[in-house]
């Protein structure tokens, strides 16, 4: 269970902020970095959900995702070292289920003929803006992964590459499943 009394500590006024382990690193770090973008996703999830218009399967979905993601910023909090007793961390049952959400969304869309511009319903919409953030959490958690002081494990950087194929199909799903997608024309204003 997780006990906040003070919203403020003060701590972080030197300009630093405290990983789940105690160490103190600069608020401008890559992994503090990683962590805040994960949480940039998280909300514009939640915002999402807001114009679902009473989709239970997909919210529930969104739901879990948004509990995963909270998962996956401790996993970042207390990188992984030194065999020291493990965290909670992302595993890879979390990634499987991700997998089986997208399968079957994905069942019920018919195949693209086109790229998608983001847009459609208001709920479309913030999925597609959500899927870019998640795509950019990922290409910061794996320039922290490049740098072999930073541990990262396999399964946060899985999850994270499928979170965008996930939020991708969901989108599609919010569009009626599929029938309000905006497609794109190449070269239309020429």
């Amino acid at each position: 269970m997780v006990l906040i009394n003070s919203i403020y500590t003060r701590t972080g006024d030197d300009g630093t902020t405290a990983l789940g382990n105690g160490e103190r690193r600069s608020k401008y770090d890559l992994r503090i970095d990683v962590i805040g973008t994960v949480d940039e996703t998280n909300a514009a999830i939640g915002v999402a959900r807001l114009y679902l218009d009473g989709d239970r399967r997909l919210a529930g979905m969104l739901t879990a995702v948004q509990n995963d993601l909270f998962d996956l910023g401790a996993d970042l909090a207390v990188p992984q070292r030194d065999g020291r007793a493990e965290r909670l961390r992302i595993v890879a049952g979390q990634v499987e289920r991700l997998e089986q959400d997208i399968d079957a969304l994905n069942a019920g869309l018919a195949p693209l003929t086109s790229f998608i511009l983001p847009g459609g319903s208001p709920a479309a919409a913030h999925l597609h803006l959500a899927r870019t953030v998640a795509r950019r959490s990922e290409r910061l958690l794996v320039e922290l992964a490049d740098r072999p002081e930073e541990p990262v494990g396999a399964p946060v950087l899985q999850y994270l590459n499928r979170l965008s194929d996930f939020l991708f199909v969901a989108a599609r799903v919010a569009n009626g499943n599929g029938v309000a997608d905006v497609l794109w024309i190449p070269g239309q204003n020429r």
